[in-house]
């Protein structure tokens, strides 16, 4: 489609409902898209899933249950990834965000899912941290695994780093240490 601006032609490229809902869903409705901090913004509706399934399972079934989301995100990232690494131009477009979803979504099956306030709060912030900073393996998987797998399992790694801190300050407090 073309059409003219003061005499000259300018292309707009028309988007299937397919290719807009990709970028819906790769992008989390459009938040990987934000100018500052995209993964982290990004990452936000891993907050929103955690809390429907928290509010909504009994405790016993919570973990199968992110497990079972965690599982189908991997799917779906695993089906967008070639398609968002050509849409974005990028081996890891910053817009593409399912990654950072799973990756929190990863801090309360390792931790433990039952105190919502603490996980989502300070599970976020921990997991948001060292998935920017990407302590060892996790920035050798991020520098040399490629596709998918290397888009994943970087924040799945640095969730359990945030889940692991979580562990060691209530192990710290319940011997009074802190």
């Amino acid at each position: 489609m073309t059409t003219e601006n003061h005499g000259r032609q300018i292309s707009i490229k028309r988007i299937s409902i397919a290719e807009r809902l990709k970028i819906i869903l790769g992008s989390a409705c459009y938040l990987g898209y934000s100018p500052a901090m995209p993964g982290t913004f990004g990452a936000l509706p891993g907050i929103a899933i955690y809390f429907i399934l928290w509010k909504i399972m009994p405790s016993n079934f919570l973990r199968i249950s992110l497990l079972a989301v965690v599982v189908a995100l991997m799917l779906l990232n695993y089906y967008l990834t070639p398609w968002a690494i050509r849409y974005w131009r990028s081996k890891d477009p910053s817009q593409f965000v399912l990654d950072e979803i799973i990756g929190f979504l990863c801090v309360p099956i390792y931790y433990g899912a039952d105190d919502f306030n603490r996980t989502a709060l300070m599970g976020f912030i921990l997991f948001r941290i060292l998935d920017m900073i990407k302590i060892f393996p996790a920035n050798y998987v991020d520098k040399n695994v490629k596709g998918s797998t290397g888009i994943i399992f970087d924040d799945v790694i640095s969730a359990g780093y945030a889940a692991l801190i979580l562990f060691l300050f209530d192990l710290f407090k319940s011997f009074n240490l802190i």
